[in-house]
Order: structure tokens, then C-alpha cells, then sequence
């Protein structure tokens, strides 16, 4: 329940959830908004997503008999599943010509009576309008590639800039036309798009028309092998593009002009679509591209990485929230890209802004907090790798060096100062060989009850033997000779290894010393490490300027 909720609302429902209890479109549901005087109206929410009380909505669906029959808009998609099985999007193009008068053979007879009779009570455009959002839920829940998932449409939109009357938007993979007229919403925008499938361009054009978006012209062919606008400059170019595909044409495109920041490899798809896009940017315009998160790493397009970073055009690098893109599971990038004012020309900005939304949740908020957020000079990018990832950069930039090195530093001393305690008086024995005469072997040990296997250790399981003693004796070079074979390889097993034989007192004495030296050994290793990542951090520090040396 939100806050301006009324207390006495009881639960809350979304104009999507009415719809799914009546078995209709969030369209449908808009519509009986509009035309209903007695629709409930919200009891909370906000204006562009308003809430409505349960109870109110059930009597008024009960009183319309709406969630007792299957509805037009339902009959008329079920009709449509039967005719064109999965080649809906030909239905959808069939429907939306018959809508618009177009001059074709059209849906079957069935068909076509179902959309007339509901054009009866319903406009064309919404009409229409609902077999898209019903189409695009269907193969979202899918996990189809087909359409660009809503969330990395809202992302898109949100970090889309804003446009004067009259810009051209271009978008070379436009599917049904989604992402392009969602990204254009003035009615003055002039809108370009193309689309490797037929049906998917037809239907775009044709709901375009339907809801009077006179500024749209969307063609059929590849982009990439068969560009339909080689002269277009756009104000802003978006573009979803398919990913991982390999086979885009690399080897008849290896002389393409539009490779002006290097010929991508065939596993690099995505950077062909990008240099696509940015050869239709007009001066000053700027590219919108989703992008797999692995693009922004992989060894192949390091190259063509460089060179965007050299010249300038990444304005900023978005990694958006786990479980944006629902077609599948990868992580995805928003790139934007900016082209200079004038050909030939360096960009201005020298730096790349770097934003990491990882950490929320895919329908939370895409303003990023402060800490979301670093500036990455060009020249910090310029190395081996040439890494776009924000993450690897914001982890960085927002590591707090002073406080992690004092604590190593601490840790080391008092690490170092420890060890000095930890190395036992030893004192004059008899001389080597002077313990080698009363032994026993492990395995006497074993078949006598005296010793137990835990993993790969050997331990005491009486109490006439000492563990330390038993395993500072194990670990002697006389026994490590013992464990290993001629061809040099050390076996585990110490059932071969001989002890001394001691009573239980001088046993302890020995196993304390070996214990003190188990302990010294355990506490170099860490010494080691400790200096290292202090070594580390302090390079590190140093270099960004985090840390100084003390005047």
C-alpha cells in the first residue's frame, strides 16, 4: 500500500492485476477507464500508475460481467493463435493492415470478423495497441529475444537526453518498433528504423500509421549487409541489437567504411552494430547501445575499445541491475556514446563517466547514488586490457586505502612482533642419528590401535601418544625421504614413517617444541601474505593519490 493510500482501501490492486482477473489487456483496462463513469476510481498509487481497491474492482466486474466471459480482445487473440500458430507477428502485421486499410489479402475470414466486431466498441489504435501488449507479455514470459524486455527499455529511456522538435531517432534493429517509439515520444520526431524481419518492419510501419506517428518510416533488410539509409544522420541512434551472433557478415563487410574504429572479429557482433550506429550519428549526437556485459572486457574488440576511449566518444558506461534483460540470464551494459561537434575533430570530454547499478533491484530506481559513480580519466583506460566494466573501476575509486592500510600495517607489526615468541630454546640433543635406534613404524601404530587417519593427517587416538610429537616426527626429512618414491613423487600416506619411541612426558616435551614451530610456520605464511597485499595497497594508494608519504 503506498502512503497516500486511503486507510479504509483494504488491498490494492494495478491496472495490470484487473486485467489479469478479467482476462484482458492492460489496454482494455485503460479503456474501460476512459469510458466507464462508474470505474473505480484510484484509491492510491501515483498518476501514471494509479491503485485501485480490490473489493471496489470485483462488484464492478461482477456488475459489468467482465470476469465471467472471455472477453472480444481474448476470442480475438485465441482466433489469432489458431490461424497463425507461432507466426504471430504475421498475424499482427495481418490485423494492423486490415485496421489501416491497407490494400492486402488480410487475416482469414475468422479473423477479420472478430476485429470488426470489436472496432465496434473499440478505437483501431487501441486495438491494436492491446495485441501488442499482449504479444510483447507472451514473449517476455517467454524468453523470446524478439522484443527488447521492458526493463531494459525503461533503463534506456531513462538515460536517453532530451530531444529538440523536429531530431531524427534511428534505430538500425528496431524489432516491432518498441524501443524506437517508446525513445521518440514527441510527435515531432522524425523516426528511422530497420528490421531484418518483414513481418516485424510491417507491423512497426503499420501501428506507427494507427497511432499518427506521421514521422515514422521503418524498412525491411539486415542493417549490416544491406544498409536502407547509407546517408541518415541521426540526432540519436538506439539500438538493442541481437547478441551473440557470429555470423553478421564479417567476411563480405571486411572493407566497410563503417569500420572507422577498427574491423571487428566475427565473435564481436555487437561492436559491428555499434560502429553502425555511430556512423549514422550525426555531429554531436549520440548512440544509446545495449550491450552485453562481456563486451566490455573481451581480449577480440580490446582494439576497437581503444579506439573509442582514445578519441573520446564513450560518454559513460551503465551496468544495470541484475535481471534487467529477462530474455536470459547475462548481465547487460547501457553504452553512450557521443559524437564530436564537428568531423574530424577530438571529442571534449576526457573522461569516461562510469555508473554501476548491480547492487539494485531491477525495478528500483536508476538514479545512482554518489557512491554509484566515478569519473574514469581517458588515460586510466589507455592499458593491457582497455576494461569498461564500472564495477572494476568503482571498486577502485571507493576503496578506502587509509583505512585499510593502517589496519594492515597494524596487523603486520603485531604479526612480526609475535613470531619471536613462537621460536622455541632448543638445546644441544645427543647428535643426528642418536634417536634412530628405538623406533616403531606408523603402521605398528596403527594395527595397535594408537593412531587414527583424520583426512589427510595422522593423529593420536590414545592416550599414550602425543599428536604434536607424532606429527612433528611425520613431518622430519628422514620421513619425508621415506614418503617418496624413486620417481619422486611424495605419497600422503606415512604408514612407512618411523617414531621414536618415547614415554608419554618426553613425548609432550618434543611435541611442544614442534608445536611452537607449527605455529611459528603458520605465522610466517601470514606475514607473507600481510606484506604483500600491504606492498599492494600501498603502491596502489600512492599512485591514485589516495595515500602520501608522511613530510
Amino acid at each position: 500500500m503506498t502512503d497516500n493510500a486511503a486507510p479504509s482501501a483494504g488491498p490494492l490492486v494495478t491496472g495490470s492485476e484487473i486485467a489479469r482477473m478479467a482476462g484482458v489487456t492492460r489496454a482494455a483496462v485503460s479503456n474501460w477507464r476512459r469510458r466507464y463513469d462508474d470505474f473505480p476510481a484510484p484509491a492510491g498509487g501515483a498518476a501514471n500508475s494509479p491503485l485501485y481497491a480490490l473489493t471496489e474492482v470485483q462488484a464492478w466486474l461482477e456488475k459489468q460481467r467482465k470476469g465471467q466471459e472471455v472477453s472480444p480482445e481474448v476470442e480475438l487473440w485465441q482466433s489469432m493463435r489458431a490461424a497463425y500458430g507461432e507466426q504471430m507477428l504475421t498475424g499482427l502485421a495481418d490485423v494492423a493492415g486490415l485496421l489501416a486499410g491497407e490494400d492486402t489479402p488480410g487475416p482469414p475470414d475468422d479473423v477479420a470478423a472478430r476485429v470488426r466486431e470489436l472496432t465496434r466498441t473499440e478505437a483501431s489504435v487501441d486495438v491494436v495497441n492491446g495485441l501488442t501488449e499482449r504479444f510483447l507479455d507472451s514473449a517476455r514470459r517467454s524468453g523470446s529475444d524478439q522484443v527488447t524486455p521492458e526493463r531494459v527499455l525503461r533503463a534506456v529511456c531513462h538515460f536517453a537526453p532530451g530531444l529538440p522538435d523536429g531530431a531524427t531517432v534511428f534505430d538500425p534493429a528496431c524489432g516491432i518498433g518498441v524501443l524506437l517509439l517508446s525513445v521518440a515520444v514527441g510527435t515531432g520526431t522524425n523516426c528511422r528504423g530497420q528490421e531484418a524481419d518483414a513481418d516485424s518492419a510491417r507491423f512497426a510501419q503499420l501501428r506507427a500509421d494507427l497511432l499518427g506517428r506521421s514521422g515514422v518510416r521503418i524498412v525491411a533488410e539486415d542493417s549490416l549487409r544491406a544498409d536502407q539509409w547509407p546517408d541518415l544522420k541521426a540526432d540519436l541512434v538506439v539500438c538493442d541489437p541481437p547478441a551473440g551472433v557470429t555470423e553478421w557478415g564479417r567476411e563480405e563487410l571486411l572493407l566497410d567504411a563503417r569500420w572507422e574504429l577498427g574491423t571487428p572479429s566475427k565473435a564481436e557482433g555487437e561492436l559491428a552494430w555499434l560502429q553502425h550506429a555511430y556512423a549514422h550519428t550525426a555531429p554531436g549526437g549520440r548512440v544509446l547501445m545495449v550491450m552485453p556485459a562481456s563486451v566490455a572486457y573481451r581480449k577480440a574488440g580490446r582494439r576497437i575499445r581503444a579506439e573509442l576511449v582514445r578519441r573520446g566518444i564513450v560518454d559513460q558506461v551503465v551496468a544495470l541491475p541484475p535481471g534487467t534483460a529477462t530474455s536470459h540470464a547475462l548481465p547487460v551494459h547501457l553504452w553512450c556514446l557521443r559524437r564530436p561537434e564537428k568531423t574530424g575533430t577530438a571529442a571534449t570530454n576526457r573522461a569516461v563517466r562510469m555508473i554501476d547499478l548491480t547492487d539494485n533491484s531491477p525495478d528500483g530506481s536508476l538514479e545512482p547514488r554518489a557512491d554509484q559513480v566515478v569519473d574514469v580519466p581517458l588515460i586510466e583506460l589507455l592499458d593491457d586490457t582497455v576494461d569498461l566494466t564500472p564495477g572494476s573501476h568503482l571498486r577502485a575509486r571507493h576503496r578506502d586505502y587509509p583505512g585499510e592500510y593502517a589496519a594492515l600495517r597494524e596487523e603486520l607489526v603485531e604479526q612480526i612482533r609475535s613470531l619471536a615468541a613462537l621460536v622455541p630454546e632448543l638445546a644441544p640433543g645427543g647428535g643426528p642419528g642418536s634417536l634412530d635406534g628405538a623406533t616403531t613404524s606408523v603402521a605398528d601404530l596403527a594395527r595397535a590401535g594408537l593412531v587414527a587417519y583424520d583426512g589427510p593427517e595422522t593423529v593420536s587416538a590414545s592416550d599414550q601418544l602425543d599428536t604434536d610429537y607424532l606429527q612433528g616426527f611425520l613431518r622430519s626429512s628422514v620421513n619425508a625421504r621415506r614418503s617418496t618414491s624413486a620417481s619422486g613423487t611424495y605419497r600422503l600416506d606415512g604408514r612407512g614413517s618411523r617414531i621414536p619411541r618415547m614415554g608419554i612426558d618426553e613425548q609432550r616435551r618434543y611435541g611442544s617444541a614442534f608445536r611452537s614451530l607449527f605455529a611459528f610456520e603458520e605465522g610466517m605464511r601470514r606475514v607473507d601474505e600481510l606484506s604483500r597485499q600491504l606492498a599492494e595497497i600501498a603502491r596502489d594508494g600512492l599512485a591514485t593519490g589516495a595515500l602520501a608519504p608522511e613530510k
